[in-house]
This record gives structure tokens, C-alpha cells and sequence, in this order.
């Protein structure tokens, strides 16, 4: 954890190299349509000929990567009633007004950041300032979790700026306690702003979007809302809650306001390194980093902006472990608690100490001891 030294930064390809790393570039050659296509032609050349076994094999091989590439790029055209011939126009950045909850820090500030280089008008709400020096970032004071506030902030927002156009739901709080050790203050913590706060801001920026057919709502998940894990019932239920918002919120977008113009995406991502999770426990071991590895913020923000570029709706999974979780309540119960034993969830937040979101009664961040930060 922070402050731990690492035996091995001397080397930092190791830092880089997962299996994250490996897929991607597999899925730029050997799994890659364009890069298969030329293995049948280059046996050809080389004197092979039709039924040489290496020429069907090439050529088989060439055909079951084109066909599992067009079934996922049809998928996504499908879900977003989009043209064969013809995708969506490039976004024009300079025109887009866009909100992002919980932006003064991690997640949220890169992105508002990043955004505002691009030269779009962002609005961050979150309680505490954003420090940017950024002019076309405009902070609103706002405590999403409470729907008067959204309400007011976003009447502020449309005076001066405008209708927003995209809507980044990023704030989130994990209290990292046991179920029973929950107190209600917590639970409402955690509800209010991991998933009421997302209905307030729809509630809020929605219905003009639904009036022009245009914009784009992106929500941050978690794997947790897919999986269970020791010490996070409230925040796994939470996160559970909004990836059902999500789904159902696509469906009334498409069949009963009819504006399937109106993009959804969300983001379901594993660990990332925010000040959020800073403090939990996580194997050091390079096994573990490279199978099961952590995101840097980054990732992150950048799917976030790709995904705004690419005009469509989707689900996004982050790292590569994340689009194996929905798989798991379909694997025998001792496959999922291998599973489960292997990424050391249940142990992660053992000795979690609470940094982000912490409420006036609960007092400053307590001092960290070593043993805190020991795997």
C-alpha cells in the first residue's frame, strides 16, 4: 500500500506486464480478423493449395475470429438500433455541457480534467472544490445523495450554462464494515449516494435529453455489484442496485420514450487505485498482479471519454478478470468459492480504513498503522 516499498520498482516492465496487457495484444494480431486474413494468403504464396490441411486450418481459424468479431460488433449495433452502412457523426466536443458527480477527486477530477483540455464545458458537483486550473471546469457545491440539492444545482447549472448533454454518475463511498457493525447512518450513506444520488441526477437532467433525443449517461460500477463480499454487503448491494438501473433505464429509454438516441453506458470496473480503496489489502505477489490486476485511474477516464467518442450504448468490463463475473452464479459452488479464495476478496478490507466520504461525526482519517497496511 502507500508508503510500502516495493522490492522490485527497480523494475517497472513487470509493473506494466498483466494479462490485461497480453489480451490487447493478442486482439491486434492473432485474434485480430485483419492480421488471420493474411496467414491463408501467405501459404498460398508458399505453394499450398485447396485441401492442403494447412491451408483449411488457416482458413477455418481466419473465419471463427471474423465471425466472433462481427457477432460482437453486430451486438452492439443491435442494442443501439444503429445503420449497417452507417455509424454515428463525430461528437462535437466544443457543444457538449457535461456533469460529473464526485469530480473533485480520483476518478471524476480526471476525467473533468481531461474533458476540459478538450475544450467541453464541465460541471463538477461534489461537497468539497475541485483544484484544476482548468477555466471551463465550473464547480457547483452539491451533496448528490439528497434530491433538493440536486434539484437547486441543477436549476443553477441550466441558468448559466445550459442543458447538459452528458451526465458522468461517479461519486461513490464504501464504508468497509461488517453487516452488523453497520450503523443506519451508514446504510443511508452508502444508499444515498452509491445509488439514490444516480436517480436524483436523472430525475434532474433527463427529461430534456428525452425531449432532444440526444445525450449521454455514463454510471461507474463495480464487479461487487455482481459478486458478494465479506465486509461490503452495503456497497455490493448498492452497486448491485445501480447496474438493475442501468439495464432497466436502456429499456424505457428504447421502448417507451422512444429515444434510443439517448446513449447508456456503464462501467464496471475492479479495483482502482482512488483514494476510495487506498487502504485495502491486496496480495503484492506479481502472480496475483498479473491475473488479477489493479487499475490506475486513467484506464478508467479513458474508457469513460472513448466510450463518449464512440456515440453508443454499452456495457464496459475493467480489467479482463471483470467480464467473467456475471459468469459466476452459473459455475459450481466450488469453482465460485475457488474463485472467491483466489482474488482474496473476503480478506481485502480486514483492517479497511474509511478516507473518502467520511461523515462529521466520524471524525478526521484516523493514522494508518504499519500493520494496517500489511497484506
Amino acid at each position: 500500500m502507500e508508503g510500502e516499498e516495493i522490492p522490485y520498482e527497480t523494475e517497472p516492465i513487470f509493473d506494466a506486464l498483466d494479462v490485461d496487457l497480453i489480451v490487447k495484444v493478442l486482439a491486434h494480431t492473432a485474434l485480430s480478423p485483419f492480421f488471420t486474413f493474411f496467414i491463408p494468403v501467405f501459404y498460398v504464396f508458399q505453394g499450398s493449395r485447396w485441401p492442403d490441411p494447412i491451408l483449411v486450418i488457416s482458413s477455418s481459424y481466419c473465419i471463427g475470429i471474423s465471425i466472433f468479431w462481427f457477432i460482437r460488433w453486430y451486438s452492439l449495433l443491435y442494442r443501439n438500433q444503429g445503420s449497417l452502412l452507417f455509424g454515428p457523426g463525430p461528437l462535437d466536443w466544443g457543444e457538449q455541457i457535461v456533469v460529473v458527480t464526485g469530480g473533485a477527486s480520483g476518478i471524476g477530477e480526471l476525467i473533468a480534467n481531461t474533458l476540459a483540455v478538450r475544450n467541453v464545458t464541465v460541471c463538477v458537483l461534489d461537497v468539497k472544490p475541485i483544484i484544476t486550473e482548468n477555466y471551463n471546469i465550473v464547480y457547483y457545491k452539491c451533496d448528490v445523495s439528497k434530491w433538493e440539492e440536486v434539484q437547486r444545482v441543477a436549476k443553477e447549472i441550466v441558468t448559466d450554462l445550459g442543458h447538459p448533454t452528458v451526465l458522468i454518475n461517479n461519486a461513490g463511498v464504501v464504508q468497509g464494515k461488517k453487516l452488523l457493525d453497520l450503523s443506519p447512518e451508514d446504510v443511508q450513506q452508502t444508499f444515498s449516494v452509491n445509488t439514490l444520488a444516480h436517480f436524483w441526477t436523472l430525475k434532474a437532467f433527463l427529461p430534456e435529453m428525452i425531449k432532444q433525443n440526444a445525450g449521454h449517461i455514463i454510471n461507474i460500477s463495480s464487479v461487487a455489484g455482481m459478486v458478494g463480499m465479506a465486509r461490503m454487503t452495503d456497497y455490493c448491494a448498492s452497486k448491485a442496485a445501480l447496474i438493475s438501473l442501468n439495464e432497466s433505464l436502456r429499456y424505457e429509454l428504447d421502448h417507451v420514450y422512444k429515444t434510443p438516441s439517448v446513449r447508456t453506458t456503464l462501467v464496471v470496473a475492479g479495483h482502482v487505485l482512488t483514494p476510495l480503496f487506498s487502504t485495502v489489502n491486496l496480495s503484492q505477489s506479481r502472480l496475483y498482479k498479473f491475473f488479477v490486476p489493479s487499475l490506475p485511474p486513467i484506464t478508467v477516464a479513458k474508457a469513460v471519454i472513448a466510450a463518449l467518442d464512440d456515440r453508443h450504448s454499452q456495457v464496459i468490463y475493467l480489467p479482463l478478470y471483470a467480464h467473467f463475473t456475471p459468469l459466476l452464479p452459473l459455475v459450481p459452488s466450488f469453482v465460485r468459492d475457488f474463485a472467491q479464495w483466489l482474488s482474496g476478496c473476503d480478506n481485502g478490507m480486514d483492517n479497511f480504513v474509511k478516507v473518502s466520504g467520511r461523515r462529521p461525526e466520524e471524525g478526521p482519517v484516523p493514522e494508518i498503522s504499519d500493520s494496517t497496511k500489511e497484506d
